[in-house]
């Protein structure tokens, strides 16, 4: 099945590029048409994409994948469907003096690039597919999905879904595991969205440099909390809990790191441990609270807490202590972990799972150069009431996005750009900017009536004269 869908893939976007080209241009209606369908197709079938994402992750509540797939989704299509005639039009631009004297003209317009393929994560598999997905229909392009193998009973339903609705020559959907991953990842897209991490990121940019395709990367990073003195701890501490619980660590922007002032640390441990305690006052069997995605990922976090522990870190836990039942179902209570060594794994890799790193700083400058020393994170958060030391942050920290006095709140930002930069990724999607980014940004000049070079004596044989205008031209 894997080779037969590996091999269908080549034919998919051959189709999708010639009736790219024999269409021509995109008008406003079928764009509009097309997010509808998109739109038409969550709303409808909200309870069984809820149902499947539930089976893939074996625990996780429907109401959660409403609000973060089904209703995520639904927020970004819905602002490109509304939003996306008013980024159509051409703009003018200043044209080229002296001819703009005589009748030239010059604009830039936007289209379509053609066919780009979109990969998905399992973490949120219907976010990381029509999110993006929205800007890409929104400037006229067609496209092909590749859901992630980690969450196979959502992908299969998603390709379900949009076969019914759409003809394959402008939407499909490709599914299978790793060796249909990368072979999508090497074909001549027009683009190529990825979202998931560094490492595969860094694969997926060697096999599109190949063909030169340009890539949207959504990566992730250890996204700190840089909590300032004139913070009120007992809202950091609920805003981050918060903010961590959401899918139980398995967002990309989900806090990774603390810093906290040292004379802070135990009492915004104490609020962390009561209001982690109070949204999952039990663990196993608790139907709100969403169970590692398999084995592998529960292991993986459980080693890294396991490793810090073993050079010398504290492990405060934040809810019910974790029983057989909970191991069993994948689930486990919220590991503070304090003061792990800079060479750990916690401290190293990206969790992506239910720890939290807290580490203590004396100066806010300590923690910023901290901050700076690692890769640049995918999100930033900085808690304070102090504007100057917010501004300060601010300017000497550079991540994809930034929340303050909240966490993971910047995604939502439907007419914002959504990105990453440097190991955090590169390119954007939401709003204008991701509708720029999926378009061809085309310049365009236009001549006017009459061309003056010649009577100007512009053209060879060049005049003493001329010669003399062009080199009084070169100015300061």
């Amino acid at each position: 099945m894997a080779a037969t869908m590996t091999q269908a893939i080549p034919g998919l976007l051959a189709a999708q590029r010639a009736a790219f080209i024999a269409a021509g241009p995109v008008s406003a209606e079928l764009r509009r048409i097309r997010l509808q369908k998109l739109i038409d197709l969550l709303v409808e079938n909200a309870d069984e994409l809820c149902a499947a994402m539930a089976a893939d992750f074996g625990h996780r509540p429907a109401v959660f994948s409403m609000m973060n797939d089904v209703l995520g989704s639904l927020a970004s299509l819905k602002h490109a469907r509304d939003s996306f005639e008013a980024w159509l039009p051409a703009e003018t631009r200043p044209s080229v003096a002296p001819f703009d004297q005589f009748g030239a003209s010059a604009w830039v317009q936007y289209q379509p690039k053609g066919v780009i393929g979109i990969i998905g994560t399992w973490n949120a598999p219907l976010f990381t597919l029509f999110s993006p997905l929205a800007s890409v229909l929104a400037a006229g392009n067609s496209a092909i999905l590749k859901p992630s193998e980690l969450a196979p009973q959502t992908a299969a339903l998603v390709e379900r879904l949009v076969a019914a609705r759409f003809d394959a020559s402008e939407l499909a959907v490709v599914c299978g595991g790793p060796d249909v991953a990368a072979a999508f990842s090497a074909q001549p897209w027009d683009h190529l969205v990825f979202t998931g991490s560094t490492s595969v990121g860094k694969q997926v940019m060697r096999a599109a440099a190949e063909h030169l395709v340009p890539l949207t990367l959504e990566l992730g990073g250890k996204s700190p909390v840089l909590i300032g003195r004139s913070a009120d701890i007992r809202n950091a501490a609920e805003r981050i809990a918060v903010g961590k619980a959401a899918n139980s660590g398995q967002l990309c922007v989900a806090p990774d790191v603390i810093w906290v002032h040292e004379s802070q640390c135990d009492e915004l441990v104490e609020a962390l441990q009561l209001v982690y305690a109070g949204l999952f006052p039990t663990i196993a069997g608790n139907p709100d609270l969403v169970a590692a995605v398999n084995q592998r990922h529960f292991a993986r976090v459980e080693a890294y807490v396991a490793d810090a522990a073993q050079r010398g870190a504290r492990i405060v836990m934040a809810g019910d202590w974790p029983s057989e039942a909970a191991v069993a179902e994948r689930r486990m209570p919220l590991r503070l972990v304090l003061d792990a060594p800079a060479d750990s794994e916690i401290a190293r890799n990206e969790i992506f799972g239910t720890a939290l790193l807290i580490n203590r700083y004396s100066d806010l400058a300590e923690a910023v150069a901290a901050v700076n020393a690692g890769e640049r994170p995918l999100a930033l958060y900085y808690f304070g009431q102090d504007q100057a030391e917010q501004d300060w942050v601010l300017g000497h920290t550079l991540s994809g996005g930034v929340s303050v006095n909240d966490v993971t709140m910047h995604p939502a930002l439907h007419d914002a750009p959504f990105g990453g930069v440097g190991a955090s990724g590169m390119g954007h999607y939401h709003g204008r900017e991701g509708f720029l980014a999926f378009s061809h940004a085309r310049s365009v000049y236009q001549a006017g009536a009459h061309d003056p070079r010649r009577e100007w004596g512009m053209l060879p044989p060049y005049s003493e004269g001329f010669t003399q205008m062009i080199r009084a031209a070169v100015t300061n």
